[in-house]
């Protein structure tokens, strides 16, 4: 019984080698390539497929806080939202609420 199963394992990879085959011979492609042509290239992340373009999409506004903190803020403030986190906009520079005070922040 287990030789069986084994004949009939063996007799389908042999039928599946000769597929590839005969599908490689019609359609002249490089040797174990499954894509065309590169779908990212190196040194170019705007790419659609590349890794730097998709990272760089994804994470495109990242809040980082500094060790700076105040108690009010300046006049002039604007009030936004960056990624549905509540900033201050003051000129230049980024607050977030923090505990009953304000903590610089850099947006990247």
């Amino acid at each position: 019984m287990k030789m069986r199963k084994l004949q009939r394992k063996v007799l389908c990879a042999a039928i599946a080698g000769l597929a590839m085959l005969a599908v490689d011979s019609l359609m002249p492609m490089p040797f174990g390539s499954f894509v065309s042509e590169a779908q990212a290239v190196v040194g170019r992340p705007v790419t659609p497929g590349s890794v730097a373009g998709v990272a760089r999409r994804t994470t495109r506004r990242v809040i980082r806080r500094s060790a700076v903190y105040v108690a009010a803020l300046p006049s002039g403030c604007v009030k936004t939202s960056i990624n549905g986190v509540l900033i201050w906009r003051c000129g230049g520079i980024y607050y977030q609420p923090y505990d009953g005070r304000y903590v610089v922040v850099y947006i990247d």
